[in-house]
């Protein structure tokens, strides 16, 4: 792997020493916020996993290498470059193969953190099942992720447009417990309610700690989803939420018109 992993020197001699170590996306800054709202997004994040006391390690391929901990001048460049491609894990062998520059997703980047010694990774929201998967299929890699790789990943939920309750079901068929942080309720993005449960509720970080380390000792294998909530005063009221969803759910399956059509003109 020597070949292809490059640890930033403060992500090393953190997990050397046993220090704390989180993993960031990166995806949220090449294909998530425009310019430099990315930016600015991708150094508050590593600044408040300082602030708590770990150190933050930003995940991203540049010039065919997993890079794990990043430069701000690597940020700034993901943050304004429009090539970059968006990495899960099917796509790292072909970004590190043709030496090019990747934001990994949520998949990517537990791939890429457990390559590294890495098990803990702070992201937005997971995604999940999407509507009538019953017929496209369509369900995110990054569940199947958290079946195999066991990095703990902490979210608010997964993205309030899927179905959180396919979603929850897929994650209990391949066995990743989700863990609601002060919470017996599964968040969904935006908001902090759902109607849906969680598997177990834990008070505090040292209840999710005990969890983890006893998964590792057990050796069952696979992720976690810790589900800690947006807070209050940042969420979206849920009926509006969800008069939103139906709204545009409604407005996508509704046929074009002439007019409305990419193809006229």
């Amino acid at each position: 792997m020597n070949e292809y992993l490059r640890i930033a020197p403060e992500v090393r001699a953190a997990l050397d020493s046993g220090a704390p170590v989180v993993a960031l996306e990166s995806t949220i800054i090449s294909h998530g916020f425009p310019y430099p709202a990315n930016v600015e997004c991708a150094l508050e994040s590593e600044r408040v996993c300082r602030e708590e006391g770990a150190v933050p390690a930003t995940v991203a391929v540049l010039g065919g290498r997993l890079w794990v901990g990043l430069s701000r001048a690597q940020i700034e460049h993901l943050g304004s470059a429009r090539s970059v491609m968006k990495v899960s894990r099917r796509d790292l062998g072909v970004a590190v193969a043709r030496g090019i520059d990747g934001a990994t997703t949520v998949a990517g980047t537990m791939a890429v953190a457990a390559m590294a010694g890495i098990r803990v990774f702070a992201t937005g929201g997971i995604g999940g099942v999407h509507r009538g998967a019953q017929q496209t299929f369509d369900v995110s890699a990054d569940l199947l992720e958290l079946a195999r790789t066991e990095v703990a990943v902490v979210c608010a939920g997964a993205k309030s447009v899927l179905d959180l309750a396919l979603t929850l079901e897929v994650l209990e068929t391949h066995g990743v417990p989700v863990l609601g942080f002060r919470t017996d309720e599964f968040p969904a993005f935006y908001t902090r309610t759902s109607g849906l449960g969680v598997d177990a509720r834990c008070d505090t970080p040292e209840e999710v700690a005990a969890i983890l380390r006893v998964r590792h000792d057990l050796g069952v294998g696979g992720g976690v989803v810790i589900a800690n909530p947006i807070a209050p005063e940042h969420e979206i009221d849920r009926e509006t939420l969800d008069r939103w969803t139906d709204a545009a759910l409604a407005a996508r399956s509704r046929p074009r018109t002439m007019r409305e059509s990419p193809a006229s003109g």
